[in-house]
């Protein structure tokens, strides 16, 4: 009888099927991305010239500086306002029955399945002066004079949570899912009251949750061209529109694609330190 055949490493499949998509990741991100390098390190629009004469101009503008501050500000706004709205929307739908964990996840999902676009427009009515938010304050005879809700911070924060509310909810409700129920139980039945309960059992354990839900809409704020650009209107400049203004209006293609990749690592940094706090939770929601 002969020897069996020796097994053959799962990886080496693994790697032939990964070629097709490694070959599109290198054609549509990698190439444009070093291209983009490329075009940054020119000190004249008709890049000509090699030189950090483009990054050298944006860390020595506090206009520049300004812009990229309040737009990494406005991705924290925004995901604070999410996690505190997602996370009990998320806890409610693990403890209600199926029927009602089908309505949540649909009321959820459900902004997923409209565009970005209607749903800033429909922000626009209901900020507006004359919308319902103003038209409602003034029946109720809160207010005399409408409040002005657009082309505001408070305006471009809340249409943003609003939007980017279902990457912070889905992450929630499936760690809150992979809880043992019996640790509420245990927990009480030790005497813990609910709120010492969930400080100390449910919150620690929903921890990889939170950083991932916080990672996803924090990327996903910060980028909004449309919502920031429509609810913001011109009173109000973050990163992606200053890109498009430099780009398209001033033809200003090197200091573009600098503000471009100083914006990508500025990015990278926030994203880099969610990971790190993710990792250091997963640690300890296993311990």
């Amino acid at each position: 009888m002969g020897a069996a055949p020796a097994s053959r490493d799962v990886t080496s499949y693994g790697m032939g099927l990964a070629a097709p998509l490694a070959l599109f990741f290198l054609l549509f991100f990698v190439a444009p991305l070093l291209q983009l390098l490329w075009l940054s390190l020119h000190n004249d629009t008709a890049a000509l010239h090699w030189g950090l004469g483009q990054y050298l101009h944006f860390l020595a503008d506090p206009f520049s500086l300004g812009v990229l501050g309040s737009t990494l500000l406005l991705g924290a706004e925004v995901t604070a306002v999410c996690l505190v709205l997602g996370f009990p929307i998320a806890w409610l739908y693990q403890r209600v029955g199926p029927k009602l964990q089908t309505i949540i996840i649909l009321i959820v999902l459900l902004p997923l399945l409209t565009s970005v676009v209607v749903r800033t427009f429909a922000w626009i009515v209901i900020l507006g002066r004359q919308g319902i938010i103003n038209a409602t304050l003034q029946s109720l005879g809160i207010i005399d004079t409408p409040l002005k809700l657009l082309y505001t911070q408070f305006g471009v924060v809340i249409a943003l949570a609003q939007v980017q509310m279902p990457l912070m909810t889905l992450p929630l409700i499936t760690a809150l899912g992979r809880i043992d129920p019996n640790l509420d139980d245990a927990s009480c039945s030790l005497g813990a009251g609910s709120w010492r309960t969930f400080f100390r059992i449910v919150l620690p354990l929903s921890l990889p949750g939170v950083i991932a839900g916080c990672t996803l809409t924090y990327a996903a704020a910060i980028t909004a061209f449309i919502t920031q650009s429509l609810i913001g209107g011109g009173q109000m400049l973050f990163m992606p529109m200053y890109l498009y203004q430099q780009a398209s209006t001033l033809q200003n293609w090197p200091f573009a694609a600098a503000i471009s990749i100083i914006f990508l690592l500025a990015v990278l940094a926030v994203v880099s330190v969610f990971t790190t706090l993710g990792r250091m939770s997963r640690g300890y929601g296993g311990a």
